[in-house]
C-alpha cells in the first residue's frame, strides 16, 4: 500500500512539473488580459481552425498563423507576421491600444507586426477565431468588427473569403504567394481581380500576367468551364457595384475542408481534403494547360491545346507567321 502511495505522489509531482504549454487547454478568445504566447493555441468554437505560433522551415523563425484544426497534415492558411518572424520562442500576440493586435518578441517596446488599428479603449475589445478561419477583432457589447484577417489574406483563399476591391476604402483583396515552401514572406505571384474594363481574375508574377479567367458570364468565369463541375459543392457569387467588386466561393457543406492556394511558381490550385487517402486532392488548377498561359501565341493567332507545345499556335484565317520559324 505504501508503495502505491509513493508511486502516486511521484507521478503527481512529475505532472505538476510538466511545462505549462503542455498542460494548457486551447483558448477560445484573446483579451487584453489573456495573450497568446508561443505554445498556446486559439481554437474556433466548432474546432475547425486553430491559431498559434509555427515554424515552416527554420525552427528559430516563429510566425503566428491559422491552420485547419482537424486536418492531420498541418496546413497553414494565413500568416500574420509573414515578413517579420520572431527569432526565438519569446513571441506574444496581444491586444494593444496602439495597433489593435500586435506581435512582440523579446523587445516589448517595438512590435514586429500589428493590425494597424488604434483602439481608444483596448479593454473593450476581444479577438476570436471564427469557424471560417477568419481572425476578427471585436468591440465588446455590439460585436462590431474593427479588423479581420480575411481583409489581409496570405497565399490562401478560404470559403467565404472575398477577392476583389473595396471601392470605398480602396482596400484590395488578393492573395500573394510565399517566397518559398519554407518562407512565408511576401512572394512575387498574386491572384485577384483586375477591375478595369470587363473585370476578371488575373494571376500575375512580378507584375506581369500569367493567366486570366475571362469575364464573369452569370454563373462562372468564361475561361473556367471546369467550375461547372463544382456545382453543388460551392455557391459562387460575383458583386460589381459602387461599393465593391468581389468574387467568393462558399462551400455548401462546411464539414468539407477546401482551400485555394497560390504557390511560388505561379500555380493556383483548388484543393479538398480527402480523409480516406489522408491527403489534399486537386480539384482545379490555373493555368490548367499550356494554352491557358497569358499571351502564349500573340495577336491574330489561335492556341490548340491538343497539339504539341511547339506546334500549339496557329495563325487565324488571312494571317501568316512573321517568319517560317514562328
Amino acid at each position: 500500500m505504501s508503495f502505491s502511495i509513493e508511486a502516486f505522489i511521484h507521478i503527481l509531482l512529475l505532472f505538476l512539473l510538466l511545462p505549462s504549454s503542455i498542460c494548457q487547454l486551447p483558448l477560445d478568445a484573446l483579451t487584453p488580459n489573456r495573450s497568446i504566447r508561443d505554445g498556446d493555441v486559439l481554437v474556433s468554437s466548432r474546432k475547425l481552425f486553430a491559431l498559434g505560433f509555427f515554424s515552416p522551415g527554420n525552427p528559430q523563425h516563429r510566425y503566428v498563423g491559422v491552420w485547419f484544426y482537424k486536418v492531420p497534415e498541418k496546413t497553414i492558411v494565413w500568416v500574420a507576421n509573414r515578413n517579420h518572424p520572431v527569432n526565438d520562442s519569446s513571441g506574444v500576440l496581444s491586444i494593444s491600444g496602439d495597433g489593435g493586435l500586435v506581435i512582440h518578441g523579446k523587445d516589448q517596446s517595438t512590435p514586429l507586426w500589428s493590425a494597424n488599428v488604434t483602439l481608444s479603449s483596448p479593454n473593450n475589445f476581444t479577438a476570436k477565431l471564427r469557424d471560417t478561419g477568419n481572425l476578427v477583432l471585436l468591440e465588446n457589447g455590439n460585436q462590431r468588427v474593427v479588423w479581420d484577417s480575411f481583409d489581409y489574406p496570405s497565399d490562401t483563399v478560404l470559403s467565404s473569403m472575398k477577392l476583389g476591391l473595396n471601392r470605398r476604402s480602396g482596400l484590395e483583396w488578393l492573395i500573394t504567394s510565399w517566397k518559398s515552401k519554407d518562407d512565408p514572406g511576401t512572394g512575387s505571384c498574386t491572384y485577384g481581380i483586375d477591375p478595369r474594363g470587363s473585370p476578371q481574375l488575373f494571376l500575375k508574377k512580378g507584375g506581369g500576367p500569367l493567366w486570366r479567367s475571362g469575364p464573369w458570364i452569370g454563373d462562372r468565369w468564361s475561361g473556367e468551364p471546369q467550375l461547372t463541375s463544382t456545382v453543388g459543392l460551392f455557391n459562387l457569387s460575383f458583386v460589381n457595384n459602387e461599393d465593391e467588386i468581389s468574387y467568393k466561393r462558399v462551400v455548401a457543406n462546411d464539414s468539407l475542408f477546401t482551400r485555394g492556394v497560390l504557390d511560388e511558381s505561379g500555380i493556383y490550385q483548388r484543393l479538398m481534403w480527402n480523409d480516406k487517402e489522408n491527403k489534399w486532392l486537386e480539384m482545379v488548377s490555373d493555368p490548367n494547360e499550356w494554352c491557358d498561359n497569358y499571351g502564349l501565341c500573340g495577336p491574330n493567332s489561335n492556341c490548340d491545346p491538343y497539339n504539341d507545345y511547339e506546334f500549339a499556335c496557329t495563325c487565324l484565317p488571312s494571317f501568316e507567321p512573321k517568319s517560317p520559324h514562328d
